[in-house]
């Protein structure tokens, strides 16, 4: 087998695995809030949209990655790595897009743990 045909294949196979975790992102998700929501386990809403955008995010990753595999490794022209760095642009402001909504920060914040009440001082 030829180096750019293995590396086309992997490529592929990075790409489904993509779509792969999104589509069973989107099931769990649905399957999770359908429980929750029968068994009135609050908040439904919130955790889908976080449970679904965590399954997105991931799918996002694995497909940036098979398009970076499959640009770079087996057609490195000067207009498929200007369309590779176009496509991951628009994927990583989906992605920092999804981040924030999900979390309420953008991905370079640090995250604030929220304090116990009893380890808080008393107020004097």
């Amino acid at each position: 087998m030829e180096f750019g045909t293995i590396i086309e294949t992997v490529g592929e196979v990075v790409d489904v695995l993509g779509v792969i975790a999104i589509v069973v992102g989107i099931v769990y998700a649905i399957a999770d809030a359908a429980l929750r929501g029968l068994r009135r386990i609050s908040p439904v809403y919130t955790r889908f949209r976080r449970v679904l955008g965590r399954a997105i995010l991931l799918g996002l990753e694995l497909l940036v990655a098979a398009d970076i595999i499959k640009t770079v490794a087996v057609t490195p022209t000067l207009d498929s790595v200007a369309v590779l760095a176009v496509i991951v642009l628009i994927r990583t402001f989906l992605s920092w897009s999804l981040e924030l909504e999900i979390s309420g920060r953008w991905p370079w914040q640090k995250h604030d743990e929220p304090a116990d009440d009893a380890t808080r001082a008393p107020a004097a």
